[in-house]
């Protein structure tokens, strides 16, 4: 919703693995080789991933990133990159919520199996039939690592790997905080408001 009340590109991590891995691109073979073994993908893919989609032309006027950076390094090799292509970040936007709501969120998150870009969740936006998608009528499933233990070690990681940065931009002058909680278009409204404000000085 935030990318398309700013009319730029939603760029994820999640869709950049699922775009090269089912093109066969040589990050993409990579990747999947790292993801086959059970292995992390390196940082140094994830950024390559990232920075060939930032340079594609619906991103020349802006994008908005999702999951990247997700730690330090990854953060840092952003900043060369847009310092190499004369961009500069208007805001990072840390969305603040509690663990448990974390939890609930993504333990409660269905996607469909024919297109992974129809998202429901069975409290704030469940189908209209259960576990089938109101779009295409594909089988609703719960990813793997969605899990609510899975969440929780995934929550370890974040404040060891992720949370870093947030200090990080905030020395910058770039990190805007809103609270998350509330229906989606409020907290959208609110994120657009705080970026504009940012932005504007």
């Amino acid at each position: 919703m935030l990318a398309k009340t700013l009319s730029i590109p939603h760029i994820s991590t999640g869709d950049l693995f699922r775009a090269n891995i089912s093109q066969g691109t040589p990050l993409g073979l990579e990747a999947k080789a790292y993801m086959n073994e059970g292995r992390l993908v390196p940082d140094e893919v994830t950024i390559g991933m990232a920075k060939d989609r930032m340079l594609q032309p619906d991103a020349a006027h802006g994008f908005l990133l999702d999951g990247f950076p997700r730690n330090l390094g990854q953060a840092k090799a952003l900043d060369e990159f847009l310092t190499e292509q004369g961009i500069a970040l208007d805001g990072v936007l840390d969305l603040e919520v509690s663990e448990d709501e974390v939890v609930k969120r993504i333990a409660g998150r269905r996607l469909c199996r024919n297109d992974g870009g129809h998202v429901y969740h069975v409290i704030y936006n469940p189908p209209k039939t259960e576990d089938v998608c109101d779009e295409c009528g594909g089988e609703l499933y719960q990813r793997s690592d969605d899990t609510e233990d899975k969440v929780r070690t995934r929550l370890e990681v974040y404040h060891t790997e992720t949370e870093p940065i947030i200090d990080y931009y905030a020395q910058q002058g770039v990190l805007v905080t809103i609270p998350a909680l509330g229906k989606v278009d409020e907290v959208t409204e609110r994120a657009v408001a705080a970026l504009e404000q940012k932005k504007n000085g």
